[in-house]
C-alpha cells in the first residue's frame, strides 16, 4: 500500500546544494512524518512550480546561482502572499534576518543550528498552516443552511435542529488532523457520531475503537502502542499496538474519563509530539492516526483528569444532547427501530397506537436512544400481530401494570347495560387517564390526545 502523505499540502525545498535537500528531507520524514516534499535545486524553476503545485510552506536558501533566495523572497511576497517561507541559510547575520522578516518570511533558520531546531520550526510552520485551512474549511461549512454530505450521517436518525447544527459542525471539523473530543450522556450516540467524523475524513486507514475503562497503566501502553519482542515475560513476539493499527484512520478512545493519571501523560506526549514509544524500545514510532475521545463525563471538572490533555483533546468539541433534550426525536427514531427489529426478527412493522408516542415523549430516557431501542425490541419480540402493544414500554418506563390506550382493541362500553351520559363518560375517561398518569395532568393530557390547559378547565369545570 502506498504511504499517505503528510501534510496534505507539499513543502517546496530550494537549494543549490543537493547533498543539504537530500539531508533536510531524510530530516523532516525521520523526525516530524513529514514527506510531503519537492526539492528544488534550481532557484529559476520556484515560479512554474508554483502554477502547478498548490504549496503550503517554501524552505528557501538565500545564497543561489541564477535568481538569490532574496529575489525570490520579495516575489513570493508580492504574487504569493498566502504561501508561508522559512529562510534557511548558512548566513548568521541579524541584519539577514531582520531584512528577511520584512519581506515576509515566517521564520530564519540557520543551518548550522541542528536538524531538530530546524524540523520543530518547520512542524510549527506546518500546524500553523494545518490550523488556517482547516477554520477557512469550518467557516465555509457553517455557513451553510443544508450538509454537503447527508448520507454521512444516515445511521443517525434526527429531526432536531440542535442535532443538524452538529451535523454541519461534524462536516467542518472531519478534515482536520486535530483530536476531538465527544461528549454526551450514556446512550446518546457518541460513537456514531465518531464514525460519521470518520467516514467524512477522507482517511484511508480504518477506525479502531478502544474502551481505556479499567485498563491500567501498562495494559494501556501495550493496548495502544505495542510491544517489541522480549519486552516483558511471556512477551515470545512482536505486536503492534492499537496506534499503528489505525495509522492512516482514526483511533477512538471511548470513556476517556476514567483513564488513569499515568496513562493521560503518555497519551499527551503522543498528541504533543506525534510520538510513541513501544514497550521494551528505546526508538519512537510516528502516530499517523487521528485521534477522537469520547466521553459522558466533565473532563474540566473531573478529578484526577490533567487540564493540560483537557484542552489538547478538546481543540475541536462536540456535545450530543440527551433524547429529553430533543424529544422530537422520538417518533422519528421510534419508526427507525420499528422497521430495524421487525426485519432482524423477520416480522411484519406492527401498527402503532397513536398513544404510545405521546406517552414516550413524557418519559425521561435517562439511558437515552439506546433505551428506546431497547424498549422497541422487546416490544416487538413479544407482539404477535394487529397493534402493537403498549405494555412492554409501560413496564420499562416503570407503569407497571397500567393499562393504556390503544393496548386493546376491545369495545369498552360492551359489557354495559346502561349507556353512560357524555358528560358522565368524559368525567370517568378523565379520572381514568387521571389515574394512570399517577395525578400528572401533563400526562393524562397526552394520554386523551388534548392539551393540559384544556384538561386543566375540564376538572375544573367538573369541580
Amino acid at each position: 500500500m502506498t504511504e499517505a502523505l503528510y501534510p496534505t499540502f507539499p513543502l517546496l525545498l530550494v537549494d543549490d546544494e543537493p547533498v543539504w535537500l537530500d539531508s533536510l528531507s531524510i530530516s523532516l520524514e525521520r523526525l516530524a512524518g513529514i514527506n510531503h516534499v519537492i526539492p528544488c535545486q534550481d532557484s529559476r524553476e520556484v515560479k512554474d512550480i508554483l502554477e502547478h503545485k498548490q504549496v503550503g510552506l517554501i524552505l528557501l536558501d538565500l545564497t543561489m546561482p541564477h535568481i538569490s533566495g532574496q529575489e525570490l523572497l520579495k516575489m513570493l511576497s508580492e504574487h504569493h502572499p498566502e504561501t508561508a517561507v522559512i529562510v534557511l541559510t548558512g548566513l548568521n547575520q541579524i541584519e539577514m534576518a531582520v531584512s528577511c522578516m520584512k519581506l515576509g518570511a515566517y521564520d530564519y533558520c540557520v543551518k548550522t543550528e541542528g536538524e531538530e531546531r530546524i524540523v520543530t520550526t518547520i512542524q510549527h510552520a506546518v500546524r500553523m498552516i494545518e490550523m488556517q485551512h482547516e477554520n477557512l474549511q469550518m467557516g465555509r461549512r457553517l455557513l451553510l443552511d443544508s450538509l454537503e454530505h447527508p448520507e454521512a450521517f444516515d445511521e443517525i436518525k434526527s429531526a432536531s435542529k440542535a442535532m443538524l447544527s452538529i451535523f454541519r459542525y461534524v462536516e467542518s471539523v472531519a478534515v482536520s488532523g486535530q483530536p476531538i473530543l465527544v461528549t454526551g450522556e450514556s446512550g446518546v450516540g457518541k460513537e456514531l457520531i465518531a464514525k460519521a467524523i470518520h467516514g467524512l475524513s477522507g482517511r484511508s486507514g480504518p477506525m479502531v475503537r478502544v474502551n481505556v475503562s479499567g485498563l491500567d497503566d501498562n495494559l494501556f501502553a501495550d493496548t495502544l502502542f505495542g510491544h517489541v519482542k522480549g519486552a516483558y515475560s511471556g512477551a515470545t513476539s512482536a505486536r503492534n499496538g492499537l496506534i499503528e493499527e489505525a495509522a492512516q484512520g482514526t483511533l477512538l478512545l471511548d470513556e476517556m474519563g476514567d483513564l488513569n493519571p499515568n496513562s493521560q501523560l503518555k497519551l499527551l506526549r503522543v498528541l504533543n509530539d506525534g510520538e510513541f514509544y513501544p514497550l521494551g524500545s528505546d526508538r519512537p514510532k510516528r502516530s499517523r492516526a487521528r485521534i477522537i475521545a469520547a466521553t459522558n463525563q466533565d473532563l474540566a471538572t473531573r478529578s484526577p483528569f490533567r487540564k493540560d490533555l483537557y484542552y489538547r483533546l478538546k481543540t475541536h468539541q462536540i456535545h450530543v444532547p440527551s433524547l429529553r433534550e430533543r424529544k422530537e426525536d422520538v417518533p422519528v427514531l421510534l419508526e427507525y427501530f420499528l422497521a430495524q427489529a421487525a426485519e432482524e426478527l423477520g416480522k411484519k412493522v406492527p401498527a402503532v397506537p397513536r398513544e404510545l408516542t405521546q406517552l414516550l415523549e413524557t418519559y425521561a430516557f435517562p439511558g437515552n436512544v439506546r433505551e428506546l431501542r431497547s424498549m422497541v425490541f422487546d416490544a416487538v419480540t413479544q407482539h404477535r400481530s394487529g397493534t402493537l402493544s403498549m405494555t412492554s414500554f409501560a413496564k420499562a418506563m416503570g407503569l407497571e401494570g397500567e393499562a393504556f390506550p390503544g393496548s386493546t382493541v376491545d369495545n369498552i362500553f360492551e359489557s354495559l347495560e346502561t349507556l353512560p351520559r357524555p358528560d358522565e363518560a368524559v368525567d370517568q375517561l378523565i379520572e381514568e387517564a387521571l389515574r394512570r398518569a399517577k395525578g400528572n395532568q401533563s400526562l393524562a393530557a397526552r394520554l386523551l390526545g388534548m392539551s393540559q390547559p384544556a384538561l386543566s378547565r375540564r376538572i375544573h369545570r367538573g369541580v
